[in-house]
């Protein structure tokens, strides 16, 4: 049976964006990042002014809904309160960087000691 690699997830901002006609947004989806997605923002003007940018810029590559708004651009991303900016940070990370999807922990019946993969879809039952 062939497997298939997910690579969009969902998620849920913790405050959520409001748009300029003062709409609520706060479900989104978010894509795997490709080495592109990397790489390219770093000939970004902005992101060579400031390099704090970069992590906007590749937000805005990787986020690719959010409510209705789809695509989203750098300036939603911007617009975020700093706690669903660094909540997309951390989702970034978790979904990109394959070790911190494991995680350490024991069945509380037998003892026994396993990795868990937070995100496979097993996990959330």
């Amino acid at each position: 049976m062939p497997t298939t690699l997910q690579t969009e997830y969902e998620f849920t901002l913790p405050r959520g964006y409001v748009d300029a006609q003062g709409n609520l947004h706060r479900r989104g989806i978010m894509r795997l990042a490709m080495a592109r997605d990397e790489i390219e923002p770093m000939a970004d003007p902005r992101a060579q002014a400031n390099e704090s940018y970069l992590a906007i810029l590749l937000l805005a590559r990787v986020v690719t809904r959010l409510g209705e708004v789809s695509p989203v651009s750098p300036a939603v991303i911007e617009n975020l309160y700093a706690a669903d900016f660094a909540y997309l940070q951390d989702v970034y990370l978790r979904l990109n960087d394959d070790a911190s999807r494991w995680i350490a922990t024991e069945c509380p019946n037998c003892q026994t000691r396993f990795e868990l993969d937070l995100l496979s879809e097993d996990a959330s039952e």
